[in-house]
């Protein structure tokens, strides 16, 4: 399995965390080392320019990158979603997004801007307006929150409705350039975690989009054109690796912690007290599931399975029981390890607070339920 991030570079990572956690500073010397050691383009093709994984490779790495850093995964998972989707497309023939890919291997940073308060149909509709320009292209208007990267992006992907069409509503699914101007990006990112991510709120009003930059124009509701799946599969596996990554550090640092301390009672170690070796082991018995699974879902999408709606399903439960699974083991993780980790400084503590991200990321609880439901049940009547 090919590789980018090396021990050295995922320690000097890992050095900056807590930094970067205390201050809520966006963590601009890790993206300079990641783009300086070529990860921004971990999923551009080699023929145009990039490091050639693969999605269950880059998964791979972005959990090893979590492990060091969970903010600092997360906001690069954004870019990595729109280089993932780019390939999805590019491998089942449709070079739609092959210019992304370019730009990628140039040093262009992507962005994520579809995430907006109160709309719950995320993919399937938006309250931001996409107003044509008469020429083929749009501006668009509304506020997107959870924008991660805020600080460095350079590219935009947006969604916006179009009511103008006398054929109906329509999704616009565009890009926008930071250089283009027409958006407003808030300093609101004071959070409980994740904050090296700086997902601040971006305020679109005129963001324009050339005709050459709108990809796909589509009915409101659900959709299996390969932009939309390219979008939902990358975008729930590469969370899913994340939220992992977070877990397997989270087991590691309670692995050490029981080893060293010790108990008065006894004069043992707390590693030989059988209640705490059962919640560890309990920890690891749920967490030892997940990378399999996000293994083959990702393997799946790199063999070009065919699976339709099904993708829906598959990704939608993977994000859930990674996010759910990486929660418990931190939990029970922090429980073995003391009340030490209750203080700031702690990294189990910021482990802690920076999880809690993952129940707000798409697909929710309630979402991925009502997918697999309709999957097996068939649709509300």
């Amino acid at each position: 399995m090919m590789q980018i991030l090396t021990d050295d570079l995922l320690e000097a990572v890992r050095g900056r965390a807590a930094g970067y956690d205390r201050d809520n500073a966006f963590f601009t010397e890790d993206l300079d080392d990641l783009k300086s050691a070529g990860y921004l383009t971990a999923l551009v093709p080699k023929e145009l320019g990039g490091a050639g994984l693969t999605l269950r490779e880059t998964a791979r790495e972005q959990g090893r990158l979590a492990a060091a850093a969970p903010a600092t995964a997360l906001a690069v998972n954004m870019h990595h979603v729109w280089t993932g989707v780019a390939l999805f497309l590019h491998r089942r023939r449709d070079h739609s997004l092959d210019w992304l890919l370019e730009e990628a291997a140039a040093g262009e940073v992507f962005g994520f801007g579809y995430s907006e308060a109160g709309n719950d149909l995320v993919l399937l509709g938006s309250r931001t307006q996409a107003r044509p320009d008469g020429a083929g292209g749009y501006t668009f208007h509304g506020s997107k929150i959870f924008t991660s990267g805020s600080p460095a992006w350079t590219r935009l992907g947006v969604l916006g409705r179009d009511d103008t069409s006398p054929d109906g509503p329509v999704l616009v699914h565009a890009f926008v350039t930071r250089d283009g101007g027409g958006f407003e990006i808030l300093d609101d990112w004071d959070t409980v975690g994740m904050r090296a991510s700086q997902s601040r709120s971006t305020v679109l009003d005129g963001a324009p989009a050339p005709a050459d930059r709108v990809l796909r124009r589509l009915a409101p509701g659900p959709s299996l054109d390969p932009y939309v799946l390219g979008i939902f599969t990358t975008f729930e596996i590469l969370l899913a690796a994340v939220y992992t990554g977070i877990a397997d550090r989270a087991l590691e640092l309670a692995v050490e912690a029981t080893e060293r301390r010790t108990s008065m009672k006894t004069g043992k170690a707390l590693s030989q007290d059988p209640d705490i070796r059962w919640r560890v082991a309990d920890a690891a018995l749920r967490l030892d599931a997940i990378w399999p699974q996000v293994d083959h879902v990702a393997r799946g999408i790199d063999d070009l399975d065919d699976r339709g709606a099904a993708w829906f399903r598959a990704t939608a439960g993977l994000k859930v029981r990674a996010t759910e699974t990486a929660r418990y083991v931190v939990d029970q993780a922090i429980r073995a390890s003391g009340g030490s980790s209750y203080f700031s400084s702690s990294e189990l503590g910021r482990l802690y607070r920076d999880v809690l991200a993952g129940i707000f990321h798409p697909s929710d609880d309630e979402s991925a339920h009502a997918t697999i439901a309709q999957s097996l049940l068939g649709p509300l009547e």
